[in-house]
């Protein structure tokens, strides 16, 4: 392994509080601008809060894992502007739930259920099979759901290491499978979500699986990684290919979410300091603002990663956030994009 660049040999609490910029730094560029990103220094703020947000009226974004956390959060602010909201998740039962809640603070929301499980490519071609035979435009897919940091490397239905597969690969496939319903939109966009954790990633092409040595926070930022350089790669093609689709990255700071309370590999001692330190954090709502700015915004470029601007941009003004030097290099994220066809059996256009 790589130590320069690796995230860590051991599964500690320094090792995960390292992924979040409570230890060290790294060296950071912002935005892309014509494909190619731009170096600089100091964040910039863009005043922009929920409450800015436009009309959504006859607007269709699809959110996934939208039952809780920061996507139910999107779920819920984009159907209070009016959107047809479709939350994407696993568990049923859960989303009847996640609706009930919505439409007792939205007693108009136009928010329903599609079940999909994004560690089964499966579930993925089922569910973009069907959205797509409704025949109506997708404006906006909020590529949201994740896991982070299992104890124990565990795998998909599809043999991938699990984290890879639900974060990254899932989204992959999803959003390529989307592209005829994306294409219908007049302004189509995907928004990826992407980690603070990238800071400290870097994609292991020898070893993309873990399969030769597991540590559950290396593995996410990994994930998270790739979802940024797919993002990126995403808008290059995207205007290359004239498909009209803005595509934007974000990172929610850190949240206090599901992900991060209950999440199955935050447990003892990096649990207990989490629950020490909260209060340096921000909430779901707060960490949705991202993600709700890059879906609706005017002002919201493709090829942009967006996030908090506070100290380590862990909370703080929503801004242009820092991009580390893996995500920028575009041979990679060819080479990654490639790679995820290949896998995924997915290839886009």
């Amino acid at each position: 392994m790589d130590k320069k660049n690796a995230v860590g040999r051991g599964h500690s609490r320094r090792d995960a509080l390292k992924l979040f910029g409570v230890v060290g730094g790294s060296l950071a560029l912002h935005g892309v601008l014509g494909g190619m990103p731009t170096f600089a220094w100091a964040s910039t703020t863009l005043g922009w809060q929920a409450s800015d947000m436009p009309a959504l009226t006859g607007k269709r974004m699809l959110v996934t894992g939208g039952t809780s956390g920061m996507g139910f959060e999107d779920a819920l602010a984009l159907s209070g502007a009016g959107a047809q909201v479709i939350i994407a998740a696993r568990n049923a039962q859960r989303g009847a739930e996640s609706i009930e809640r919505i439409s007792a603070q939205v007693p108009d929301a136009r928010v329903r259920f599609e079940q999909l499980d994004l560690a089964d490519l499966a579930s993925v071609r089922s569910l973009a099979q069907r959205l797509n035979a409704e025949r109506e435009a997708l404006d906006v897919l909020i590529n949201n759901a994740a896991i982070m940091a299992p104890p124990q490397r565990g795998v998909s239905r599809d043999g991938f290491e699990m984290q890879l597969a639900t974060n990254f690969l899932g989204h992959f496939a999803l959003t390529g499978l989307l592209l005829p319903s994306l294409r219908k939109s007049s302004d189509p966009r995907v928004v990826t979500l992407a980690s603070i954790a990238v800071n400290r990633g870097r994609i292991n092409f020898d070893d993309l699986q873990s399969e030769n040595n597991y540590n559950p926070y290396t593995a996410y930022a990994q994930s998270k990684l790739a979802c940024l350089m797919m993002a990126f790669e995403l808008q290059r093609r995207s205007l290359a290919n004239d498909w009209g689709i803005r595509s934007v990255a974000v990172h929610p700071g850190v949240a206090v979410t599901e992900l991060v309370e209950r999440g199955p590999g935050l447990q003892s001692e990096f649990a207990q300091q989490w629950a020490k330190d909260r209060d340096v954090y921000h909430s779901a709502a707060q960490g949705a603002l991202s993600s709700l700015f890059a879906a609706t915004a005017a002002e919201a470029e493709g090829g942009r990663y967006y996030g908090p601007t506070g100290e380590e941009e862990k909370r703080g003004p929503l801004g242009l956030a820092k991009v580390p030097e893996a995500a920028a290099d575009a041979d990679d994220a060819a080479r990654l994009w490639s790679v995820a066809e290949r896998l995924t059996g997915v290839r886009y256009g």
